[in-house]
């Protein structure tokens, strides 16, 4: 289950007088970039992270729209907990996107595979009052691809022994968690389409990218062994990026935003009772990421202090003052806060227990109502809703509020950019 345009639907829904309109969600009435656009918009050319300016060159009627991440998150919960009325093999992939088995429910439905698409649809539309496009096949990729086959407000079904001879004059770059990278490594062995797959052995794929590897022979071949994911497992990394005024070359500027994403870090790690010790800090340039995904703290740690040194670090050793349009700080190695300082009956510190309490007090009055000093002339930028937003589990970043729980509504965050020198492309 795919949403059309998702953030973009949600403000003509809300907005009768945007209907049919181009429009572009930005992040706040500040933000430049497009963070998603209407169908009307898509139409005239206007794509994702283009330029407000750029956008009213092509169609001077484009009208902007600051975003709204806490209507975004609870229309999202809302689909979710309605899919779950059809199939509890419900996996959560995005904030507008899901994977449903049926396999345990087909002797209770006892409908077609079309009427199943039909009542997803329906299903979603009651809760929402949104259009979807689903794909219905035997594996998760061939079924995610098939929803983008017939967008907005499709249904594919690409049956199980089709799989293999549709995809096979598919590009490889088409399928879900294959980009530039793993699509490079493919394309210099003769691996363009998906058919070319078996032209290389597995053993290629496995010896490079492990069981991700081997998962993508499969695939390309509509046989997918992933199976639906019903529960959210720990988070492999938790990173805030965020993007700056383009060009900006003041280091006290550049800093400030570095101080904001790692406080941010720092939050979500204690959110969750994670430590880490391993960090990435990145300066986007117009010629590529300065920073790197190599730096350590001294002791695992979810201080903000900490990940504020090593900050200082990457803008004296790997800033040469280029101009910067985006940071982001990343733990790598996120794990429980337990280890050998409990063992030997090491003490809270001022640091530990200052951090509860700020702690507690943002959850419940508000992200960044109490918090270091040089943080109140930060972006005014709302927060948006990270692609792989989920509303359950560690992809909800910030513990609602308690007004937020009655309402059901949640505070996400910003979104991790792909990184495909130390995250996996998938």
């Amino acid at each position: 289950m795919d949403m059309n345009a998702f953030f973009a639907s949600v403000e003509q829904l809300d907005n009768p007088a945007l209907r049919g309109k181009p429009i572009g969600v930005t992040n706040g009435k500040t933000g430049t970039c497009i963070i998603t656009s209407s169908y009307e918009a898509r139409a005239k050319g206007i794509k994702t992270v283009m330029r407000i300016k750029d956008a009213k060159k092509l169609c001077p009627e484009f009208i902007q729209v600051p975003a709204r991440p806490e209507r975004y998150a609870e229309i999202s919960t809302n689909i979710m907990e309605s899919l779950l009325s059809i199939t509890p093999d419900l996996e959560v992939f995005s904030v507008d996107e899901a994977f449903l088995d049926m396999t345990n429910c087909q002797s209770y439905w006892k409908k077609t595979p079309e009427a199943i698409g039909r009542m997803i649809k329906d299903t979603v539309q009651k809760a929402s009052g949104l259009h979807c496009s689903v794909g219905l096949s035997g594996d998760k990729t061939t079924a995610k691809y098939a929803a983008k086959l017939m967008k907005p407000d499709g249904l594919t079904i690409i049956p199980p022994w089709e799989s293999k001879q549709r995809l096979s004059k598919v590009p490889v770059t088409q399928l879900c968690g294959i980009k530039d990278g793993i699509g490079g490594f493919l394309a210099q062995r003769g691996v363009i389409h998906c058919g070319d797959i078996t032209r290389i052995p597995m053993s290629v794929l496995s010896d490079r990218f492990g069981p991700l590897g081997t998962r993508i022979w499969f695939m390309c071949q509509g046989e997918d062994p992933s199976k639906v994911e019903n529960i959210v497992q720990p988070p492999k990394s938790i990173g805030h990026g965020k993007v700056m005024p383009p060009n900006t070359t003041d280091r006290d500027v550049i800093k400030l935003y570095l101080i904001h994403m790692g406080e941010k870090v720092g939050q979500r790690l204690r959110q969750h009772s994670l430590v880490a010790q391993k960090y990435f800090i990145g300066l986007r340039t117009y010629d590529g990421w300065v920073g790197s995904n190599k730096l350590r703290t001294r002791y695992p740690t979810n201080d903000s202090r900490a990940i504020r040194q090593l900050s200082e670090t990457v803008l004296e050793q790997y800033w040469q003052g280029a101009g910067i349009h985006q940071v982001q700080i990343t733990a790598l190695d996120p794990r429980p806060q337990t280890g050998q300082t409990d063992l030997f009956g090491v003490p809270e510190t001022r640091v530990d227990q200052l951090n509860k309490v700020m702690d507690k007090i943002n959850r419940r009055y508000g992200e960044f109502t109490v918090a270091p000093a040089i943080l109140q002339a930060r972006s005014e930028m709302p927060n948006v809703i990270a692609p792989a937003w989920k509303p359950y589990g560690h992809r909800q970043t910030i513990v609602p509020t308690v007004e937020q729980k009655k309402a059901r509504v949640f505070d996400p965050v910003s979104p991790d950019p792909d990184f495909a020198d130390y995250l996996p492309e998938y």
